[in-house]
C-alpha cells in the first residue's frame, strides 16, 4: 500500500530562497527524492554550487533568479521554471528575511522590507504558480511559517506578523484552491541552525540556557526538515491540506 506513497521521480519543484540554509537543504532533499527542481534566489551565483549538486543526481535544474517581492520578476520567474522544466508540481515558497529588533528600535525600511519579501514576495510567488496548478488542475505549495506565527518573542514584532499571517493564508488559499486538486500546506520551524540564527549562537551560555527548555535538548538542523519537506511534496500527503505543521522539538510547548 506505501509504495509509491513517497516517490517523487518525474515532478517538478520550484524552490524560492534556494541559495542557503532551509530552502537549499529542501531543494536537495526533493531532488534526491526524485525531482527536477527551478532553483530561485536574487542572485544566479548564488545557486550554482547547489545546481551542480542536483545535476550529479541526473535530475533536471533551473536557475531563476528574481526578487519575489517584485512582481513582473516573479512572472518572469515562474515562465522560465515552466520552460525550461515543463511545469511546476510543488512550490516551496521559502524565500524570506529576518529583520529582528524591538518594537521601538525597528524602523519604517526594515519593517517594509520584512513584509514585502516574508508575506508580499509569499503571496506574489503563490499566485503566480497558482495559476500554473489551476490549469494543471493539480500541485502541492508549501509555505514557510514559524512558530513566532503562534508565540511572541522579544525583537521578532515584524518577522512574527509575516509568519502569523502566512498561516492564516496558508488556511484561505487551502480554501480556494483545494477544488481545483491544489494542497496548501505550511511548515512552522522552530530555532534552526542557519545564518539567519548565527548571531544568536554567539552567546553560548544564552544558547545553552536557550536549548535547555526545549524538550528534545537541541535546535533543529536543516536536514531535519528534510522528512517532513518530501511527506507534503509527496502522495503521502494527498489528504491534507490548510495544516501548519510545527517541527520544533518541542520548543513551541514551554
Amino acid at each position: 500500500m506505501i509504495d509509491g506513497l513517497f516517490d517523487l521521480k518525474g515532478r517538478v519543484a520550484l524552490v524560492t530562497g534556494a541559495s542557503r540554509g532551509l530552502g537549499k537543504m529542501m531543494a536537495l532533499t526533493l531532488a534526491e527524492a526524485g525531482c527536477h527542481v527551478a532553483l530561485n534566489a536574487r542572485a544566479a551565483d548564488s545557486l550554482k554550487e547547489t545546481a551542480a549538486r542536483i545535476e550529479k543526481l541526473d535530475r533536471k535544474v533551473a536557475i531563476v533568479p528574481a526578487d519575489v517581492s517584485d512582481e513582473a520578476q516573479v512572472s518572469a520567474m515562474v515562465e522560465k521554471a515552466q520552460e525550461a522544466l515543463g511545469k511546476i508540481d510543488i512550490l516551496v515558497n521559502n524565500a524570506g528575511v529576518w529583520g529582528g529588533s524591538y518594537l521601538v528600535r525597528l524602523t519604517r525600511a526594515d519593517w517594509d522590507k520584512v513584509l514585502q519579501v516574508n508575506l508580499t514576495g509569499a503571496y506574489l510567488v503563490a499566485k503566480a504558480v497558482g495559476k500554473v496548478m489551476l490549469k494543471q488542475r493539480s500541485g502541492k505549495i508549501i509555505n514557510m511559517a514559524s512558530i513566532l506565527g503562534f508565540k511572541p518573542s522579544p525583537q521578532s514584532i515584524a518577522y512574527a506578523a509575516t509568519k502569523a499571517a502566512i498561516i492564516q493564508m496558508t488556511r484561505v488559499m487551502a480554501v480556494e484552491l483545494g477544488p481545483a486538486g491544489i494542497h496548501v500546506n505550511a511548515i512552522a520551524p522552530g530555532f534552526f541552525d542557519t545564518a539567519m540564527t548565527q548571531r544568536y549562537q554567539e552567546d553560548k551560555a544564552t544558547l545553552q540556557a536557550y536549548v535547555s527548555k526545549i524538550p528534545l535538548r537541541r535546535y533543529g538542523q536543516p536536514e531535519d526538515l528534510a522528512g517532513l519537506v518530501v511527506f507534503l511534496a509527496s502522495s503521502a500527503s494527498d489528504h491534507i491540506t490548510g495544516q501548519t505543521i510545527v517541527i520544533d522539538g518541542g520548543e513551541s510547548l514551554v
